[in-house]
């Protein structure tokens, strides 16, 4: 099918427009476990970024107006009264024939001055002389020029990566208000379905699905709680379902779609909450069936460990990005 034609970004957006954005709640962490998780409030900068006027490279300042008219014929010269190293607090008074030899990074003053890069100046017992003019503020990194104060750096719903994280760190910012990760539980489905660390038997299907679902709800950004493996009781699985859904932000059911000829899941989210996707007509779409119980996400996928992976991919994914606020686009069929 072409992405036109497909039902599945339709699916997704009915399930997630279901959904209310950013109902985890948020907490405030320490930028160095900030790592992959959404930002829940705007951050704006509590300082001009850069502090104050710097050098971009290293060279001479210099009056911009004095280099007027300088040309290899009528050259310019400059005695060098002093230095300022990057760390140095304050730049020293520059006389109008003087220059001040600077590094990059180092602090530098308001005004119309200019960098006469190192290359572009002939030096000769502590004069510079350079043979054209140069216009005020080059090579001059001014205060704020990055980022102003109060500007909104990260905006809330950013998943924080390493740059992102670099950048709250350039502002003197240890600390960032965070969407508390969902806690999900997990149940796997079936008469026939073991725990996985069980000896095989006859007829016996080992519970893959529960570790593989538990790191992948960690990839997408949530916390699991195991809630076991459930036989095909219809009433004993919905009383689970919604001690689960009382106990945490999302459940994540593979497994048991049809028992008996009765659309099982299908029934199940319908008794405690409300259906929104009654299967996908796709490749192995019958099993996504998709619903909430009071805005709490409710996603069944397939048995099959492939199937059930792609599944909360494509679903799972989306429902912890919305319930934490994350800006991010609906995930593609791989």
């Amino acid at each position: 099918m072409t992405e036109e034609t497909s039902p599945l970004p339709a699916a997704q957006a009915a399930f997630v427009d279901a959904l209310p954005a950013a109902t985890t709640g948020s907490e405030t962490i320490l930028i160095e476990h900030a790592l992959g998780r959404t930002l829940a409030a705007d951050l704006t900068a509590p300082e001009d970024s850069p502090p104050y006027h710097r050098a971009i490279v290293e060279g001479y300042v210099v009056h911009a107006a004095a280099t007027e008219g300088a040309d290899a014929e009528e050259p310019v010269s400059f005695k060098v009264v002093g230095q300022v190293n990057p760390g140095d607090d304050s730049f020293p008074h520059l006389p109008g024939d003087g220059a001040i030899q600077v590094a990059t990074g180092s602090i530098l003053p308001d005004g119309p001055i200019a960098v006469v890069r190192m290359w572009e100046a002939e030096v000769d017992a502590g004069t510079i002389t350079i043979k054209r003019p140069f216009p005020p503020r080059f090579f001059v990194e001014d205060m704020g020029c990055d980022v102003a104060r109060g500007d909104t750096v990260l905006a809330a719903g950013t998943a924080l990566g390493p740059l992102d994280i670099g950048t709250i760190a350039s502002l003197g910012i240890d600390r960032v208000q965070v969407a508390r990760r969902p806690l999900v539980t997990l149940f796997a489905s079936g008469d026939e379905v073991v725990p996985y660390t069980d000896a095989m038997r006859p007829g016996a299907i080992r519970d893959s699905n529960t570790p593989m679902l538990a790191a992948a709800v960690a990839a997408a950004g949530g916390e699991t709680e195991t809630g076991g493996i459930v036989a095909d009781d219809f009433d004993d699985f919905v009383a689970k379902v919604r001690a689960a859904l009382a106990a945490s932000d999302m459940v994540l059911i593979s497994g048991g779609t049809a028992v008996g000829g009765r659309d099982f899941i299908s029934d199940l989210v319908r008794e405690v909450g409300r259906l929104v996707v009654d299967g996908v007509p796709m490749r192995s779409g019958r099993p996504l069936i998709m619903g909430h119980a009071e805005g709490k996400p409710i996603v069944c996928v397939a048995g099959h460990p492939p199937e059930a992976l792609r599944g909360f991919h494509l679903f799972g994914k989306a429902a912890i990005d919305r319930i934490t606020g994350r800006n991010a686009p609906l995930p593609e069929d791989e």
